[in-house]
Parts: structure tokens; sequence; C-alpha cells
């Protein structure tokens, strides 16, 4: 593993550590959600079926939550309380499933809460989710609640307490999983004593900044019951034939870190669409062997680090590295259906966060956004962190900015 790699997992492994010792004393311990039944499975979308209590927190222990992970604190006005709910949705089928999210409330506050929509990050293992084990992906959702707003934190499918294995960057399920957790938000905010609006700021962090970007498409289009407000997504791959796939094999991208991302992104898409019969046509001798195991959804991500090789030239097949190279035929065809989430005319304010330091999802993935945006005649914003900050230093860097601009677009 590279020097830089072990940095990277160790950061969040730093960052889940802080977090669960300052929850320590206050959480109830996390119970995961009994196995759901045919019957539920066959409720409406986004029909709540349980709320399981996680954290209550003061001001100051949310405060010191996140100045330990080097997070601005000056937007914290309130305590929080978490939850996780488990509700109603559909797979990538359009089946009836179940899918876990995090809910967390301001103690106190207005009468009426807005609702900020928090899509995370690439995770592997189910408890990295929002919901499931105290970590990094509860931070910016109890920084959007401490600042008086409502939070729905999905974890996606697959991920959390949902059954089945998590369809890994594609959009359309991710949307549906987030859409049915913002109706399960404000059915679980009403039994708990607190009004939840129909107003969505939308934001999200890498895989979460591009399914923020498609929600706000999705809420656009009106027939959800929705309004938004505002989108801002942080360091997103909106662009993966232009610049992310491109960036996996020119060195934009740290070569470790991509063999991750890629693996997980073309096992999880064989699964929804083939892309091959046989690992071995992808994955080069021994990965071949162990690389769809570790995406179960069991392994940890820095010990799915570990077992995978150092650059994408040693993972691939010469074939594969070529495809990767100049995508064709069904690599193409999934890449192209996730490259699109910027070709919309959004009619709410846009700001795009990104850091021209980041080598896990290069800077020109938010240019090209923009630009998309840009010829639907939308000016949105770039907010470039700059050289220096990699990619989650970007999330710490942005999310208090963002937090601060939903205040004034409220204002």
């Amino acid at each position: 593993m590279t020097k830089n790699q072990n940095k990277q997992w160790l950061r969040r492994g730093a960052a889940a550590m802080v977090l669960t010792a300052v929850l320590g004393a206050a959480a109830a311990p996390v119970a995961l959600a009994a196995p759901v039944t045919g019957t539920q499975q066959a409720t409406a979308r986004g029909t709540l079926i349980s709320i399981i209590p996680l954290d209550v927190l003061s001001r100051s222990e949310v405060a010191a939550t996140l100045a330990a992970a080097g997070i601005d604190t000056g937007t914290v006005r309130h305590g929080v309380t978490a939850h996780r709910l488990v509700y109603a949705t559909v797979d990538p089928r359009g089946r009836p499933t179940t899918a876990t999210g995090l809910l967390v409330l301001p103690r106190g506050g207005a009468p009426r809460l807005d609702l900020v929509s928090d899509t995370h990050g690439t995770v592997a293992h189910r408890d990295s989710a929002p919901s499931g084990a105290p970590g990094d992906n509860r931070l910016t959702p109890y920084l959007h609640a401490a600042a008086g707003r409502a939070v729905a934190a999905p974890d996606y499918l697959g991920l959390g307490a949902g059954p089945g294995s998590h369809p890994y960057m594609d959009t359309p399920s991710a949307v549906t999983a987030t859409v049915d957790m913002l109706r399960a938000a404000r059915t679980a905010g009403a039994r708990l004593g607190r009004s939840v609006t129909r107003d969505v700021y939308a934001t999200g962090f890498s895989q979460g900044g591009q399914v923020a970007m498609a929600l706000g498409r999705e809420l656009s289009r009106g027939h959800d019951g929705f309004r938004l407000r505002a989108l801002a997504p942080m360091a997103g791959p909106y662009d993966l034939l232009g610049s992310e796939l491109p960036g996996v094999t020119d060195g934009r991208i740290e070569p470790h870190t991509a063999v991750f991302y890629l693996s997980y992104f073309l096992t999880a898409q064989n699964r929804l669409r083939p892309l091959y019969r046989d690992p071995a046509e992808v994955f080069s001798q021994p990965y071949a062997q162990l690389v769809e195991g570790l995406f179960d959804g069991t392994h940890q991500e820095g010990e799915i680090a570990l077992s995978l090789p150092a650059s994408p030239q040693e993972a691939l097949t010469p074939e594969w590295l070529e495809n990767v190279r100049h995508p064709s035929g069904a690599l193409y065809t999934a890449a192209l259906a996730n490259s699109d989430t910027c070709e919309w005319q959004p009619a709410v304010p846009v700001r795009i966060y990104a850091a021209a330091g980041d080598r896990d999802v290069p800077i020109g993935n938010a240019t090209a956004c923009a630009a998309s945006l840009a010829r639907h005649g939308v000016h949105a914003e770039l907010v470039d962190q700059g050289p220096g900050v990699d990619h989650f230093g970007t999330a710490k860097r942005s999310a208090p900015q963002v937090v601060r601009w939903f205040d004034g677009l409220r204002g």
C-alpha cells in the first residue's frame, strides 16, 4: 500500500475512532433492525417501518466531535438527536425492498424544520454507512442538524441494515432510495414531535455529490412532493467518461485508490448489467479469485485496500486496462448511464465544491458539471478549495461553507 493510501484509510479510521470516543457515553447500543416480512416489503415506497434511537448529543458534544475531526464549528447552534430509520423502497429492478438511513434532528430550533438531504461518499462495509457504527459519515449530518435543520442521510441500498449487495454507482437506485428516505424522514419527524417541511436543500460528498445532483433533477420534476431549494454537491464524480475513468490510468487519481474505486465499480455494475462472465476476464491473478468477495459488505475499506494491488496495471488484464483507457461495449454503457447527472436545468441556486488537490475525484469532474449546467443556461459557482486540499479535506472545508450558504439562502 502506498503512503498516500495508508494515510487516506488511516484518516477514515481516525475520524471513526474520534466519533466513537466522543459518543461512547451518550449513545445507546445500536441494534440492527429485525428482518422485514414480505407484507412489510409490499408497502408503498417511503413508508416508515421503524425508528431506532442512536445518539443524543448536547451542543458542546457536537462541537467537540466536529472540532476533533478538523471541521469548523462556527455554525453549531444546537445539540442533536440521531435515529436509524428502516423504510420501504425498491431495488434497481423496481422490486419492493427495504433500506435504512440516518435521521438527525436539532434539539430545539424552529417549530418547522427544513430538510437537508446529505448523501454520503463511497463505503464498502455495511456499518460504514451513516446509520451504521459511529464514524465519519455522521459528521456532516450532525453539522447540518446542529445548524437547525432536519437531516436525512440515506445508507443507500445494501448498506446499513438493508438487504442484498450495494449497487455501487448505480445512480437511479441511489436516487429512489434517497427520495424514499426523505419521505420516511418526514413521517419519523412527526412521530418524534417535530414538523419537517417539504423544502429540501440537497448536498452530498463524493459518490453522494453525484447522487445529490441526480436527486435535484428528480425533485425538480415535481412529482415527489418536495420543493428543491438549493444544490451544493461536493467532490462528485459527475463525469465518468471524461474525467474519472481517464484519471484511473493517467495518474490524476492516486493509483492504489484508483484500483479500489474501479474494482468496486466493475464488480457492482456486473451484477446489474453483464460486463464479464468470469472475473479472470477483467482482473489479473491472484486478484481475480478475491475481488468479488472483497466487496460483499462485510470487509472494512482498509482491509480491502490492503488486499488489492498498488496500480491498475497490476490489477487488470491487458485487454481490460485498454478497455478502461478507451471504454467500449458494456463498460461504456455503464459509465454513460452514470455520467449525465449535470445534464439538466436547475431552477434553484447551485454551488459545486471541489479541490484542485483532489486525487480521488479530479476537479475535472466539477468543471465538466459546471460546463454542462452552463449549456443549459445555468450559472453554477465552482468553489475550488485549492491545490493543497485532498478529497476528504474537500468535505471538511466545504461542509461548513455549505451550511452558511444554506443559512443565507433561507434568510
